[in-house]
């Protein structure tokens, strides 16, 4: 068995034990702090989860009252920090609360290298946060768009992007690009479809060219961070959980080493 083989065997049992350390999941109100996460930054590594204002007034999955940008907080982050842990080398933070919550004209987020998104469709952008974006993703930081489908929605998030990087067009990905093959080797990205739509995945490069640094992906018509959520609960079957986790960790390490 070779070293992927070994790394996937222990993701494969992780999905299954994870219940017994996962905390409930917390509603996220619109006047919850902008920052959590670790007290003082420590050079561990920590999820870095994007919040932004919105105009979005409906309730949650099954009647929770959160907010587009906190969809699946905190158990994705919980979740994926674990397997993170167990399967790398990296010491990630394993706070209960999964990560960090920043704003995009923050300045803390340039200590992370990698952030999300989660329901693109619903982002709002500000001057200040368009700039601090920009500078973001041109100084080394890489960010995914998560948990979002449908044509308006991906309007949306291409009208953010334009305002942000104008000059770059969104590529789509295909299972060769060296982003899947990070960590774990995904040779297919027919990601089981968890919308009507079927599951398709685009980038932005530097300079718009596939062979340089990737620095933006949209996971469109999915919703990967649910299947980080409820892994442990059941409800997302364990192939599935499995794949997810395997995209998450390779997003990670290609946010590490590139």
């Amino acid at each position: 068995m070779g070293p992927t083989a070994r790394r996937l065997t222990v993701a494969l049992g992780l999905a299954g034990v994870l219940a017994g350390g996962a905390a409930a999941a917390v509603a996220m109100r619109a006047d919850t702090p902008p920052v959590s996460g670790p007290a003082t930054f420590d050079g561990r590594f920590v999820f870095a989860r994007i919040r932004y204002a919105d105009g979005y007034a409906g309730g949650g999955f099954f009647g929770r009252q959160d907010l587009p940008w906190s969809h699946d907080y905190p158990r994705a982050e919980q979740n994926l920090m674990r397997i993170l842990d167990e399967v790398t080398l990296i010491d990630p933070y394993l706070g209960a609360d999964g990560g960090t919550i920043l704003m995009l004209d923050d300045p803390n987020l340039f200590k992370y290298p990698f952030a999300y998104m989660s329901e693109p469709g619903y982002w709002t952008l500000s001057e200040a946060e368009e700039e601090g974006l920009r500078n973001y993703l041109l100084k080394g930081g890489f960010l995914i768009f998560d948990d979002f489908h449908a044509d308006d929605h991906w309007y949306n998030l291409e009208t953010r992007m334009k305002q942000v990087l104008p000059d770059l067009n969104w590529i789509q990905l295909d299972a060769s690009m060296p982003v899947y093959h990070s960590f774990f080797d995904i040779d297919s990205l027919d990601y089981p479809p968890q919308y009507p739509e079927t599951p398709i995945f685009f980038g932005l490069f530097e300079d718009n060219d596939p062979n340089g640094r990737l620095i933006v992906v949209a996971n469109h018509n999915n919703d990967i961070g649910e299947s980080w959520e409820f892994s442990m609960t059941g409800w997302v079957p364990i192939d599935i959980s499995n794949e997810s986790f395997k995209f998450g960790v390779n997003y990670i390490m290609y946010a590490m080493t590139h």
